[in-house]
C-alpha cells in the first residue's frame, strides 16, 4: 500500500462520480435533442440518433467529473461546470466513435453495446463523431458556459490543444504509425519508453489532463494552482494509461465492455510490453502517488481528486 495519504473513501468517491454522470447524462440528452439552436436548418434524424448512440447510456464520465471536481475547487456555479464537464465528454465520446471504425481500431462492442457504425454504418458513424466534436466547441463558446468571452477563449485554447495535432489526434496516429500501419512491411516498431510515454500523454493523457485544466481555467485559478493542477492531471492520465493497457490483458470482455487482449495481438507499444506486467503495475502505482502529492497544497476540497487518482489506477473496468 502507498504511504501517500487516502482520502475520500471508495464509497464517496463512487457516490460521487454516479451524481455527475447522472448530470452529465441528462445535459447531453437535452443537447441532443431535436429542437433547433440559433443558427441552425435542420437536425437529420438520422444522424442524432447516432450521436445519441455514441454518446448516452453509459460509460464512467471520468473526464467531465474532473471537470467539475477541479472547477469547484473555486467555487465555479454547477451549471457552468457541467456544461464544460458535457463538453469533455462529448469530445471523448467523439474519439471512441471514430477510433472503433474498421480504418482505426475495428471494435464491433463499445459500452456492452453495437459500436456506432455497426449499429448504423461507417459513413454514419464517421459523421456523428464529426458532430459530436462539433457540438463540443459550440458548448465551449457558448455564454451560458463562462460569461467571461476571455475565460471561454483561453478555454477553447486549451481545449484544442488537449485534442488536436499536439494531443490527441497527434498521439493516436503515433499509436497506428507503432502498428507498422505506414511501413513496408507492416512490421510492429519496437519503441522505447520515452516514445511510449509520449505517445500515451498525447493520446490519452493529453484530454484527461485538459479536463482538469478546463475546470481550473472556469475558476480563474492562479498560476501556482494551475502548475499543480497540472502535475496532477499529467500524472493521472499516464496512470489511467497503464493500467487501461493492465487490463486489456487481465480483465475479461464482460468487465471492459468491450474486446480485449487486442493490443498485444496488434503488437501495440505499452509500458506494459517495455516493462513487464509487474513493473507496469509498479509504475501505475507510482504515477497515482504522483497525482496525489501534486495535491498537498490543496486541503479537504481536493479530497475527490485524490481519489480519482487512486481509481484511475485500481479500477477493474
Amino acid at each position: 500500500m502507498s504511504s501517500v495519504e487516502r482520502t475520500a473513501p471508495a464509497p464517496a468517491l463512487a457516490s460521487a462520480l454516479s451524481k455527475t454522470a447522472a448530470a452529465i447524462e441528462t445535459l447531453l440528452d437535452a443537447l441532443l435533442r431535436n429542437e433547433l439552436e440559433a443558427g441552425e436548418i435542420h437536425r437529420p434524424a438520422r444522424l442524432l440518433a447516432a450521436m445519441r448512440h455514441g454518446a448516452l447510456g453509459g460509460g464512467k464520465r471520468l473526464r467531465p467529473f474532473l471537470v467539475v471536481e477541479t472547477a469547484g475547487l473555486f467555487g465555479v456555479p454547477a451549471e457552468q461546470a457541467l456544461r464544460a464537464g458535457a463538453a469533455v465528454e462529448l469530445a471523448h465520446c467523439y474519439s471512441l466513435v471514430h477510433d472503433d471504425l474498421p480504418a482505426m481500431d475495428d471494435d464491433d462492442t463499445r459500452r456492452g453495446r453495437p459500436t456506432v457504425h455497426k449499429a448504423y454504418d461507417e459513413a454514419t458513424a464517421i459523421l456523428a463523431g464529426d458532430g459530436l466534436l462539433t457540438l463540443a466547441f459550440d458548448v465551449i463558446a457558448d455564454a451560458r458556459t463562462h460569461p467571461d468571452g476571455e475565460t471561454r477563449a483561453a478555454i477553447v485554447l486549451l481545449f484544442s490543444r488537449a485534442l488536436g495535432l499536439g494531443g490527441m489526434v497527434g498521439g493516436q496516429m503515433l499509436d497506428l504509425a507503432a502498428e507498422g500501419r505506414f511501413g513496408g512491411d507492416g512490421t510492429a516498431e519496437k519503441l522505447g519508453q520515452a516514445e511510449i510515454r509520449r505517445m500515451q500523454a498525447m493520446k490519452t493523457g493529453a484530454l484527461l489532463a485538459g479536463s482538469v485544466l478546463i475546470g481550473a481555467r472556469l475558476g480563474q485559478a492562479d498560476p501556482e494552482r494551475m502548475a499543480a493542477l497540472e502535475r496532477y492531471g499529467k500524472a493521472l492520465g499516464a496512470a489511467f494509461q497503464v493500467a487501461d493497457d493492465i487490463l486489456d490483458i487481465e480483465a475479461s470482455p464482460e468487465q471492459m465492455g468491450k474486446a480485449t487482449a487486442k493490443d498485444d495481438a496488434k503488437g501495440k507499444a505499452t509500458l506494459v510490453t517495455a516493462l513487464g506486467i509487474d513493473a507496469a503495475k509498479h509504475e501505475r502505482d507510482r504515477l497515482s502517488d504522483e497525482a496525489i502529492a501534486a495535491l498537498a497544497g490543496f486541503g479537504p476540497e481536493a479530497a475527490m481528486l485524490r481519489a480519482a487518482a487512486q481509481f484511475s489506477a485500481q479500477r477493474q473496468s
